[in-house]
């Protein structure tokens, strides 16, 4: 999670659902896997709790809401500095959409189910993409564990690991269109230069 050598600030964001309440939905373990990988970030990897932020329905914490989610997301990007080593956990249910914008081969988009979904909806990998992966400064290594069905292209990477026995190393997706993910870059850069917020420059040309 922190590369050797490390001099910068270690920052995570922990997002853990158990769907309190619902019915059909509820889950029992999303709390503990978020506490169990807090344990384990801090204790093996140095990470302080005042650059972690946690999201859970447990009546404790910050409540995972749609817009609860974007904002921690939006807030590690705009805070993370080049050097700084960033995790990112999700712990909760995975769900697939119709893709709106024809970036996805198979014709759906991949998304994450926070815990107000029926009212906000859910958060799509387009979205994830723009706010925390595109947002993120030159140099930052960030590692996330998405722990949720449809979780193996969530964020839209170009890249593929297949945990079939058979693949050693990521490989490119062969249908990943580089495109778009040039045109963000070239976006976000623009924004920067001119001093504009980065995310209502992609957040306005839904780039993916």
């Amino acid at each position: 999670l922190v590369p050797d050598n490390f001099s910068g600030t270690r920052r995570a964001v922990m997002i853990g659902i158990n769907y309190v309440g619902h019915n059909p939905g509820e889950l029992s373990g999303c709390h503990n896997d978020v506490f169990n990988m807090l344990a384990y970030i801090k204790e093996c990897h140095g990470f302080e709790d005042e650059n972690i932020t946690i999201l859970m329905d447990d009546g404790n914490h910050t409540e995972p809401t749609s817009a609860n989610i974007m904002a921690a997301y939006k807030q590690l990007a705009a805070e993370t500095q080049e050097g700084d080593a960033v995790f990112c956990h999700y712990s909760g249910h995975g769900g697939k959409l119709r893709d709106d914008d024809g970036d996805e081969a198979d014709g759906y988009d991949e998304t994450l189910v926070p815990l107000d979904y029926q009212t906000n909806g859910q958060i799509r990998d387009d979205d994830l993409f723009n706010m925390l992966v595109g947002a993120m400064p030159k140099g930052v290594y960030m590692t996330c564990v998405m722990d949720c069905c449809h979780s193996g292209s969530v964020l839209d990477l170009p890249y593929v690991f297949k945990g079939d026995g058979n693949m050693t190393e990521m490989t490119q997706a062969p249908d990943f269109d580089i495109g778009p993910l040039i045109g963000l870059a070239a976006a976000l850069a623009a924004a920067a230069a001119s001093g504009d917020d980065p995310m209502a420059q992609c957040g306005g040309c839904h780039i993916l």
